[in-house]
């Protein structure tokens, strides 16, 4: 089964909570375990607030969310009419009163990037997002807290590749991945 959906909605804070909401009844009517569905909707509420403070809204006065579920992957995006400033991870001191958003998207997806569009400014992130044993029909088990064993993570512990990395600190890259 395949969930995905492409919302609009309006350039305003309320929108934040209409998507953490159409998002989170969505993944678990398809069976995404609790505790990624609940990664998931941070990560969104992060990125569509980003959107509405730094950003432009799209041509239309919107922002459009899409998440997409295909296989033990979801991608996750929010487009906006794009700002002055590149996204980028802030350093997020204890002190600050923002500045944290893209770190927790980090921390929380395998990846996340930007990539711009004519008019738009897209801001992704992929989650691995395993459906509960039963399929879709069976209620997503939560998983029990705890430290995980790394070796179900094979690719953790791989030296990351040179290619992921672009030398020149200037140039503006169309589209351009930063690995959690």
């Amino acid at each position: 089964m395949r969930a995905s959906s492409v919302v609009l909605l309006p350039h305003a804070p309320s929108s934040v909570a209409v998507a953490r909401r159409r998002l989170s009844s969505e993944l678990a009517a398809s069976g995404i375990y609790e505790s990624v569905v609940d990664d998931a909707s941070v990560i969104v509420s992060e990125l569509i607030s980003n959107a509405l403070r730094h950003a432009r809204p799209l041509p239309s006065g919107q922002v459009k969310v899409c998440w997409l579920c295909r296989g033990d992957v979801l991608e996750l995006e929010v487009s906006d009419g794009g700002a002055m400033t590149e996204p980028r991870r802030g350093p997020g001191t204890l002190s600050s009163l923002g500045g944290r958003g893209l770190g927790i998207v980090e921390a929380l997806s395998e990846g996340w990037g930007v990539r711009h569009e004519e008019g738009a400014t897209t801001v992704w992130a992929v989650v691995r997002a395993p459906r509960s044993p039963g399929g879709e029909d069976a209620a997503p088990v939560r998983t029990p807290v705890g430290v995980p064993d790394l070796s179900d993570f094979p690719d953790l512990m791989d030296e990351p590749e040179d290619d992921l990395y672009d030398r020149t600190r200037n140039e503006v890259a169309p589209s351009r991945a930063y690995p959690a």
